[in-house]
This record gives structure tokens, sequence and C-alpha cells, in this order.
């Protein structure tokens, strides 16, 4: 929903940067946000618009990576994370590690047509999808399957199958629920021998009576305190080098409680 993009006004009002020790590290300013004459089967849309803001955001990651800063980026939707993907590729081979309610692994091989590319994000960063969001500059695809990690999906994801028949290691959220820690350890000893990685963060991982300011809601998610318990040894880790987040809505927020509870969940796992 186009409401997403609010997400990091409504997260540094909250003191965000102050509150972790951040430096600013400015905003990328995507292009209009334009479906045109779009219909089924035109492929993703306002994917032009989605590239040319990949590669910026892009080179401005791969800046911050290369001095050793640790980045943390506010966004929008699920395809932000193509500009990290495209940035790490460009420096090596590094990981991901998909946090997200849903697979997010829709193909034309897999559904009647494509659309959203929030819907196919992990599809997209693993090289599935058209040529002009999976292979810019030649990379494609930025993530290989066996360095990605899907972590917080609902039992009845309709693609989690092509996700585990491509060898990417799935941790659905009701065992993260029982035991983040082990999700935890689990994912980093999976990504152990890479450059590094970068950790995605959708907020439709948590449950949809706990975070319903998404645009889709689900139940069965974890709470706060699972998802704190979650991040906490990703973003630890001396392997990882950024994450972003995404997807939460403050049109679907009147009164701010939920970006509150957001805001002081990314503080402490990021404290």
């Amino acid at each position: 929903m186009p409401g997403c993009y609010k997400l990091a006004g409504a997260v540094r009002d909250r003191g965000f940067l102050g509150r972790i020790g951040a430096e600013d590290g400015g905003c990328v300013t995507p292009p209009r946000y334009d479906m045109h004459d779009w219909k089924p089967g035109d492929g993703v849309f306002n994917a032009e618009g989605m590239a040319s803001y990949t590669v910026q955001l892009a080179d401005r990651v791969a800046g911050f990576v290369e001095q050793g800063k640790f980045v943390v980026l506010l966004g929008g939707e699920c395809s932000n994370l193509l500009g990290p993907a495209l940035a790490l590729k460009r420096l090596g081979r590094y990981g991901v590690v998909y946090l997200d309610g849903h697979s997010d692994f829709r193909t034309v091989d897999n559904s009647p047509y494509v659309g959203a590319a929030g819907g196919e994000a992990l599809a997209l960063i693993t090289g599935r999808g058209q040529a002009d969001l999976t292979d810019l500059e030649g990379l494609g695809p930025y993530t290989r399957d066996t360095d990605a990690v899907l972590l917080g999906i609902r039992a009845d994801d309709e693609y989690v199958g092509d996700v585990e028949k491509a060898g990417i290691p799935v941790w659905p959220a009701s065992k993260i629920a029982d035991d983040p820690d082990t999700a935890a350890q689990g994912t980093l000893k999976h990504l152990a021998d890479l450059d590094g990685f970068w950790v995605h963060l959708d907020a439709d991982i948590l449950d949809a009576a706990i975070m319903p300011a998404v645009d889709s809601p689900d139940p069965g998610g974890i709470d706060h305190g699972q998802l704190r318990a979650l991040l906490r040894p990703l973003l630890a880790s001396p392997q990882c080098v950024g994450v972003d987040i995404g997807i939460f809505d403050p049109d679907l927020d009147p009164d701010g409680t939920y970006a509150t509870e957001l805001t002081d969940t990314l503080v402490a796992a990021l404290s």
C-alpha cells in the first residue's frame, strides 16, 4: 500500500536515530509510483522506476558498507531489498535473511501472472523474474538460493513448496515462536561461510493481532518479544552488514500505537 512510504517518518519521529546512536545516512528519493495502464500479464508494475531506484539505492548502500558502516534502511515495501541485494553482489558473496510473514516467491511459473514486486521480492533477488529487475548490471542473481534463509511464514503459505525445492531453508513462524534463538543460530550457521549477510524485515512477520497496520495482516505470526529475540543475535553478528524494515503503514495507525511498539522493538534489537 502506498502509505508504507511513511514508515521512515513515523519511526524517526519516535527518536529512532538518537536511541540507537546512528548517524543520518540521508534519503534516497524514489521516483513516482506509477502503474500507468498496467494489466495482468504485463509483468511487474512500476518496473522501470523500480529498476532506476534500485541502482541509486545500491550506490548509497554499497558506499556505506565499503566504509565498514552498519546500514539501517527504513523503507516502504519489500522491493526495497533489491537495492541492498544489488549493492552486496557488487562487493562479494552475501546472503539474505528474509524475515516475512509471506514467502514472496510468486513467479510466472507458479502463478497466472506477476504484479506487485513486494509479493515477488525473494524470487526477484534469487533471479526469478524479468531481467530488468533480476539482472541489473548483469549481476543477477544477486543472492544464490543456498545463501538465503526464509523465516516467519505462516503454515498456509502457497509458495513454500517452491522455496524448499530451491534449497532455501525455511523457519515458519510457529517454530520461531517456540524457540527464536534456535532459529537465529541455525540461520547464522547456514550463512557462516559467506562474506556477510543482510537482514530483510517485513513488519507482517508479527501476528495480525499485534501488528494490523500492514497491507497483508495474517494470524499465526510472532510477537514483539519473539521478534526481538530473533533479531538480536542476527544483527549482532559480525557478518551482518545491515537491515531494511518495511511494510508498516502509518495510514493504518491513526494514534501511533503500532509505530511506537515497532520502534521500541527495533531499538531493543539494535541495542
